[in-house]
């Protein structure tokens, strides 16, 4: 769809750095199948809208560093699409890559894997909100802890 000529020769914004990788995050998630925002919404343990402003370049709010992984675990990013988003994430937000307690990327914590056994329901929703609430309630528990 074209843009819309500016409003009595207002030229809009350009779109920032946030905009920016939103807008490919966007683009990167709607070439995944139907329902993908809410399946994010689910291993985030939040509501599909807030994965709707994640993801739309109109809302300056970040996408937090916190949520990057399990989006692209859960998306399926390739190794080509996580290298575009990441760039223009480090470029919207210098201070993370600048982190010394971040890891080679510079946007996640320093992660150590745990394998922990767990039932396997039938409901894969229910599966994917079980857990999801595992890895939030780990991620609370280190939060308070540090």
């Amino acid at each position: 769809m074209p843009a819309r000529p500016a409003a009595r020769g207002i030229k809009p914004p350009e779109p920032g750095p946030i905009a920016a990788y939103k807008a490919i995050l966007k683009d990167y998630i709607d070439r995944r199948p139907a329902g993908m925002r809410a399946r994010i919404a689910i291993a985030l343990g939040k509501h599909k809208s807030f994965v709707s402003q994640l993801t739309n370049p109109i809302y300056p709010m970040p996408v937090p560093a916190r949520h990057l992984s399990t989006i692209f675990e859960i998306c399926h990013f390739s190794a080509e699409e996580r290298k575009s988003f990441l760039k223009a994430y480090t470029a919207a937000h210098p201070a993370r890559a600048a982190n010394p307690d971040s890891d080679a990327e510079g946007l996640h914590p320093r992660r150590k894997v745990l394998s922990l056994e767990m039932p396997v329901l039938r409901d894969q929703r229910k599966q994917r909100a079980l857990e999801s609430l595992v890895r939030q309630f780990v991620e609370r528990i280190a939060e308070l802890i540090e």
